[in-house]
Parts: structure tokens; C-alpha cells; sequence
């Protein structure tokens, strides 16, 4: 990949995206009109694609620190920062919680508190449904952590980058909510439940962003909490209608977490220079 005159590697996040956009969507597209079986290797295929490109990047970029950071964000044990992180579950433990408690105004129940017996979808034939919300978190984490969300935070402070990975990354999604037996078709039966879908991954983009520069812009630290989130949206009974609360309950914690963190979310001090930090 071509580097700047200073010969440090020039972050191409236009280019990251159309190639993640594309060697995603032309396998979960095509697996829209076939059979489970066959949609669902065209899944695993389509959720790799972001990795796989993130990676290509890297490796061919001919920048050494680049390379030695991949490798750290990945394998970095020591770079986690474990309160931080649990304290991150914590909040969204709470977001969940304080969703359902707000959610009796509106005619829903407690019994969201129990747990579910069975997962909302099928894992689309790829294995069981929580071994397909393992692979997820930790395939996609690699994918947008790897490259991603720094080639768009080198040019514009953590704020802005976070809004435009959080949508980039929600209209991800899109095709998913064509096929059979995944999570996101299952909203098809309210279109409401499939915009608030859609709307309600911006403003995590920005608490994932938090626990990603809070631990030295740690995947495993994404991982970890990606996981968390995954299966207790599905593993807590939550109705749709208690979702499209939680939407707004999450907003409420972005806005008071961006507040108490102005400085990581707003400091430009790495704009131009992020390669110079690791």
C-alpha cells in the first residue's frame, strides 16, 4: 500500500470500506435465494470479509509499526484494561436493566428478566447459535478494530470518527435482514423493530469506541464486550418493544459517557500522526 512522503502509511478508510462492503455482500447477498446450507457458508464467507481485508491491508502496507500494532492489539494481554472493561459490562449490564424497568410504562413486563431458553435465530446452519455470536464478535472486533476505526481516527478526532463508524458499520448489516434465520430477519415483522435495529448501533459505535481506546485500543478488550452484549441481547428476555427503549437508554449513557470523557473523545493530538503511537 502506498505510504505518505514522510514514509509513514497512509490510512485509506474510502478504500477499507468498499472493499469490506464488497467481499461482504457479495456472498450474504447471493445467500438471500439459496438453500440454509449453502447460505450459510456464504455467511461465514461475507462475516470474514472485513478481517480478510483488514489484514491484506496491514500486511501488504509495508509499514512495520503497523504490523507490530496488529499484532498487539491482538495478542496484547498486558495492553487490556480489565476494570475498565468490566466496568463497561457493567454499564451496559445497567443500559439492559434500566431498559426493562422503563419498559412497564409501556405495558411490557418483568419477566424480560428471566433468561431465554432458546436464541432468537438458528445461526444459519453455521453451527449452534451461540458459536455463531462467538465467531461474530471475535471475527468482526479484528476486522473493524484492526484497521478500520484508525484509518478513519487518523484524519478527525474520536467523536466524529465514531459517528461515521457506527453508521458505516450499522448499514453493514443491511442484506442479514433478508435472510432466513438470522436475528436481523426476524425484525421484519415490525419495520419499526428493523430502523430502531439500524439506529441503535450508532450510538453504540461510540461506547465500543470507549472500550477500545480505554484499554490502549485493545481488540481483546472489544471482544470481550462485543460478546457480552451479543448474548445478553439475546439471553435476557427482552421483548422488541423493550428494545426500541433500550435504543434510547443507550443514547442517554453515549451522551453522558462522551461527556465524562471529552478529553479521549475530542483530543486531536493523534490526528496525522497515529502511526506514531505505537
Amino acid at each position: 500500500m502506498s505510504k505518505t512522503i514522510e514514509g509513514k502509511h497512509k490510512y485509506r478508510p474510502v478504500m477499507f470500506f468498499a472493499l469490506a462492503y464488497l467481499f461482504t455482500w457479495i456472498f450474504w447477498i447471493p445467500a438471500i435465494f439459496v438453500s440454509e446450507n449453502i447460505g450459510a457458508l456464504l455467511m461465514l464467507l461475507g462475516l470474514l470479509a472485513p478481517c480478510v481485508v483488514s489484514t491484506v491491508v496491514i500486511l501488504t502496507s509495508g509499514s512495520e509499526p503497523l504490523k507490530r500494532d496488529l499484532k498487539n492489539k491482538i495478542v496484547g494481554f498486558y495492553k487490556v484494561k480489565w476494570k475498565n472493561v468490566f466496568f463497561a459490562v457493567l454499564v451496559f449490564a445497567l443500559i439492559v436493566a434500566g431498559s426493562i424497568l422503563l419498559s412497564l410504562a409501556f405495558g411490557q413486563s418483568l419477566d424480560q428478566f428471566a433468561l431465554t431458553e432458546d436464541f432468537s435465530f438458528t445461526g444459519v446452519g453455521i453451527s449452534s447459535a451461540l458459536i455463531t455470536i462467538i465467531l461474530a464478535s471475535i471475527i468482526e472486533e479484528v476486522g473493524w478494530k484492526g484497521y478500520c476505526e484508525d484509518s478513519i481516527g487518523n484524519y478527525m478526532n474520536w467523536f466524529w470518527e465514531s459517528l461515521i463508524f457506527g453508521a458505516i458499520w450499522s448499514f453493514w448489516h443491511f442484506p442479514l435482514i433478508f435472510i432466513q434465520g438470522t436475528y436481523h430477519a426476524g425484525l421484519m415483522v415490525n419495520p419499526l423493530f428493523v430502523v430502531n435495529f439500524f439506529v441503535s448501533a450508532i450510538p453504540m459505535g461510540y461506547i465500543i469506541t470507549w472500550v477500545y481506546l480505554a484499554s490502549d485500543r485493545s481488540i481483546l478488550a472489544c471482544i470481550v464486550f462485543h460478546l457480552f452484549v451479543n448474548f445478553m441481547q439475546e439471553k435476557i428476555a427482552m421483548t422488541p418493544e423493550t428494545k426500541c427503549v433500550e435504543t434510547i437508554v443507550v443514547l442517554i449513557a453515549t451522551v453522558i459517557i462522551v461527556m465524562a470523557k471529552k478529553e479521549m473523545f475530542f483530543e486531536t493530538d493523534h490526528v496525522g500522526r497515529l502511526e506514531e503511537t505505537f
